[in-house]
């Protein structure tokens, strides 16, 4: 799951092309590309299962990713929802390929958007020319379109995941702009939980979260990302549903998605919905109890409302 540094360069191209439109007022590409050094960070923790990744079937705009050998579902294991929202909102970004095929290794069925000419499992693609159209951004629609496949392929005929999906536990998760987009998917009734990385909301959209009813995470990459405050104003506008607050320091707006695996915020992302999910005590200790790990580590600053 090594993110080559061709892969990169192509990821950036990419999000340099649609991402103009998401920037507020001052916010330069050297912003949004700050990243963690990945020399001396800690490392992304694969889970036990091997990853498939395919175009899902009946839907060539959704990109699937999830354990290669089903025996263990649902009998041993429960195979819960992740809907994954890119940064830019772009519907193909391969920065994210090794941060989700690393959630999906814990035993979790992930699915993210992508242009139906992409191959499920992109390349590194050459950079757009000049003067190339922009890319349609995804939508809040395109998310929810993921859980309606979802849905429908746990009781399709014929379908090796027939009856292995864990349709009771969804999750919608983004960075920057598709973390924006997990808060509008948050009044979903399937939605059970929600991650926001690098993303908040503004004054005026706080409205939004009177329709939030269920746990929140908020992790961004401390005070070099530009989204930190809003992120922790947003944190701090909501009183009536547990939500973890995490901010770490010097990662930056792009923080660790370039890292093997999606380095230390994957683990982060993983933990919580094995948590939420898959009820992992141990993973709930990363974000809970007195020695909460997050907590108690120098290079993270935390707060938490209603958590148990």
């Amino acid at each position: 799951m090594k993110t080559s540094h061709a892969l990169a360069a192509a990821s950036l191209a990419l999000l340099s092309s649609i991402a103009t439109a998401q920037m507020p007022p001052g916010v330069t590409m050297e912003m949004v590309n700050t990243v963690l050094p990945e020399e001396g960070a800690p490392k992304a923790v694969t889970g036990k299962y091997a990853v498939v990744v395919h175009v899902a079937p009946g839907n060539d705009a959704l990109k699937v990713l999830h354990p290669t050998d089903l025996a263990a579902f649902p009998a041993k294991d429960t195979l819960p929802v992740l809907v994954w929202g890119n940064g830019g909102c772009a519907i193909d970004n391969p920065r994210y390929e090794g941060f989700l095929q690393t959630i999906a290794s814990h035993g979790f069925i992930v699915i993210s958007t992508r242009s139906p000419a992409a191959p499920a499992a992109a390349p590194a693609a050459a950079p757009p020319a000049a003067n190339a159209p922009r890319p349609r951004q995804a939508n809040a629609a395109d998310l929810t379109s993921a859980i309606d496949w979802a849905f429908a392929e746990n009781a399709r005929e014929g379908s090796p995941l027939k009856g292995k999906i864990d349709t009771r536990h969804v999750a919608v998760m983004g960075q920057s702009c598709g973390g924006r987009l997990s808060l509008e998917l948050a009044a979903d009734w399937r939605v059970s939980t929600i991650g926001v990385f690098n993303a908040g909301l503004q004054p005026n959209q706080m409205s939004m979260l009177t329709r939030l009813r269920i746990p929140a995470l908020f992790i961004n990459g401390g005070e070099r990302d530009f989204m930190m405050g809003p992120a922790k104003a947003t944190f701090d506008a909501i009183n009536t549903q547990p939500v973890f607050y995490g901010a770490r320091k010097d990662a930056g707006h792009t923080a660790t998605a370039y890292h093997v695996g999606g380095g230390e915020f994957a683990n982060v992302a993983t933990n919580w919905v094995r948590w939420q999910f898959k009820r992992d005590k141990q993973a709930g200790k990363m974000f809970t109890g007195s020695a909460c790990e997050l907590c108690t580590n120098s290079t993270w600053q935390t707060a938490a409302k209603k958590l148990k």
